[in-house]
């Protein structure tokens, strides 16, 4: 049991660090950092990916009481594999090195232009002393939370690091894997926020995905040699 929470923590930390830095949200958070009160951001990303990884590992968790342990063990195996190739595949022919965050910018450039185009007639006195008079807790329920909380939790629902976390769980302990993805996106969600664009655009995604592929491969292999009980 120890070993395997263990082996849980320290698979998804490795796991969601190297998939999410780089990722969509992680450039969505940076930008979002810019634009608007980073706390706000940093609350609003960080509980969407940790709601996220709770949902995933609970997947996870369930997976073993429908189809048998055997059969879960073999499709996370089998899982491992086609990521790593994947994002081997996606390192090697990798074009531009900021092309995604250049995708993600320009598309919360034109959400930006759309949402402030009728509000500019209020001065910034007027909405800094709203933002003073209104509620610490409704400040962390406002429309800039929601925003960062929407981005992050739909940009991440279905990409291979969920399912990489839903496979995970269902192989090894599920608090293992929830503390090392929960203490993952900390340190990530974190770093883009207070990084900001300046950290975003000097981050190599060839070798981000290189080195992602080769770690999922490392765990397929893990995986195929260990045997199951």
């Amino acid at each position: 049991m120890g070993l395997s929470l263990i082996e849980g923590f320290t698979k998804s930390l490795a796991m969601t660090v190297l998939s999410e830095i780089g990722d969509k949200t992680f450039f969505a958070a940076a930008i979002l950092a810019m634009r608007y009160p980073r706390r706000l951001v940093l609350a609003g990303c960080l509980m969407a990916l940790i709601v996220m990884t709770i949902l995933s590992a609970l997947l996870g968790w369930a997976a073993p009481n429908l189809i048998s342990r055997k059969w879960t063990h073999h499709v996370t195996t089998v899982l491992f594999f086609i990521f790593g190739f994947w994002s081997l595949w996606e390192g090697f022919t990798e074009d531009g090195e900021v092309e995604e965050l250049k995708e993600v910018e320009a598309k919360l450039d034109a959400d930006w232009k759309a949402g402030t185009g009728g509000t500019n007639g209020g001065s910034k006195g007027d909405n800094d002393l709203k933002k003073q008079q209104r509620p610490f807790l409704t400040q962390f329920f406002s429309p800039i939370f929601l925003k960062a909380f929407s981005i992050s939790f739909f940009g991440e629902w279905g990409d291979k690091s969920q399912i990489a976390t839903i496979g995970l769980a269902a192989d090894e302990h599920p608090f293992g894997v929830v503390l090392g993805g929960i203490m993952a996106q900390a340190l990530c969600t974190t770093a883009a926020v207070l990084g900001g664009k300046s950290l975003a655009s000097q981050i190599s995604e060839k070798m981000v995905a290189l080195s992602s592929g080769v770690l999922f491969l490392v765990f397929g292999l893990h995986s195929f040699l260990s045997v199951e009980s």
